[in-house]
């Protein structure tokens, strides 16, 4: 079986911030195979974003182990973590412009990277040229910015982020300003590039609708992978009818130990505390918040002695410690 082009193995980032030490990413477990397309949702502060600059070499990880195509990105000197940015990864940002030069065409936009790079003349251009054809703007080539709309300056973004030819496409809410309909041609242009160049590509987005656009969703939450929703096609079932039905099916992530996030909303519901118990069938494990005649016995157990000042007082249900472990 081939290495996945991403491998992420307890992974952890720290950000000091004054005094303080923000823990973003607490051991996150995460893996993608070459030409998958991948995306990658969280509330604020899940840890979303910071995985994405990790993987770009923008940050660079506290502990643990990423990988990418080979490059183990903790061990990499700063000169190596440079040219793995410039070699291995493209970005395209939220706002389309960020990665543009304004008085330059769309194909001189494109062509730019490349002479940086290293590459001039006649090859740079007519590898512009083909990049500019696959996102859908080889009519428009020789526009300026103020002469494209937001929708298509995102395109020549994405353009210019496949100048140098990377391996891995790293997008960070590409369709967030953008009304729906522009948003799917941008979708659209990932996707015939995902086909076309087996290229691999992670777009981080709050969109409602991008389970459709993509292979599979991974939820992170509290700096960990938790949750992952995968597509497939199914026939309706229906007699004499080959047409097929999209069907999406979310899943809970194991890290390498084999634990898992019972999210805050299960917990709340069935009460749950620090303990469940785990039964072990022939079709799987059942887990089931602790009963309360269990807890009743672990109360007994972890009560503190009566002293005789207090032996009544102790025994009374208004106490304040038996309120807490009765709730």
């Amino acid at each position: 079986m081939a290495e996945p082009l991403i491998f992420c193995e307890n992974l952890i980032k720290i950000y000091q911030i004054g005094d303080l030490e923000v823990l973003a990413l607490q051991g996150l477990e995460f893996s993608v195979n070459t030409g998958e397309m991948v995306g990658i949702v969280g509330v604020s502060g899940s840890g979303k974003t910071t995985l994405l600059n990790v993987l770009g070499g923008l940050v660079r990880p506290s502990a643990g182990q990423v990988i990418i195509n080979g490059h183990h990105l903790l061990k990499l000197s700063d000169h190596a973590l440079n040219r793995y940015r410039r070699t291995e990864v493209g970005f395209v940002w939220q706002q389309g412009a960020r990665n543009l030069i304004p008085y330059l065409s769309a194909l001189e936009n494109v062509q730019f990277p490349m002479t940086l790079g290293g590459t001039f003349g006649r090859e740079a251009r007519e590898r512009a040229k083909s990049l500019l054809e696959m996102v859908g703007l080889a009519e428009r080539m020789d526009h300026y910015l103020q002469a494209l709309s937001g929708g298509e300056q995102q395109r020549v973004a994405i353009a210019v982020a496949l100048a140098n030819n990377p391996s891995l496409l790293l997008a960070d809410e590409p369709t967030g300003e953008l009304d729906s309909v522009t948003a799917q041609t941008i979708y659209d242009a990932l996707r015939e590039l995902n086909r076309q160049l087996g290229l691999t590509i992670l777009i981080v987005s709050h969109d409602p609708q991008l389970a459709r656009q993509v292979d599979r969703v991974v939820a992170i939450r509290d700096g960990k992978t938790a949750t992952e929703t995968v597509r497939a096609q199914q026939k309706t079932g229906a007699e004499n009818d080959d047409s097929e039905v999209e069907q999406f099916e979310e899943l809970t992530m194991l890290d390498s130990a084999g634990r898992l996030q019972l999210p805050k909303s299960y917990r709340e519901a069935l009460h749950i505390g620090d303990r469940v118990q785990m039964e072990l069938r022939d079709d799987g494990v059942v887990i089931r918040p602790v009963r309360r005649e269990q807890r009743g016995t672990e109360e007994t157990a972890v009560s503190p002695p009566a002293s005789p000042s207090t032996k009544n007082e102790t025994q009374s249900p208004r106490r304040p410690w038996l309120r807490w472990w009765r709730r």
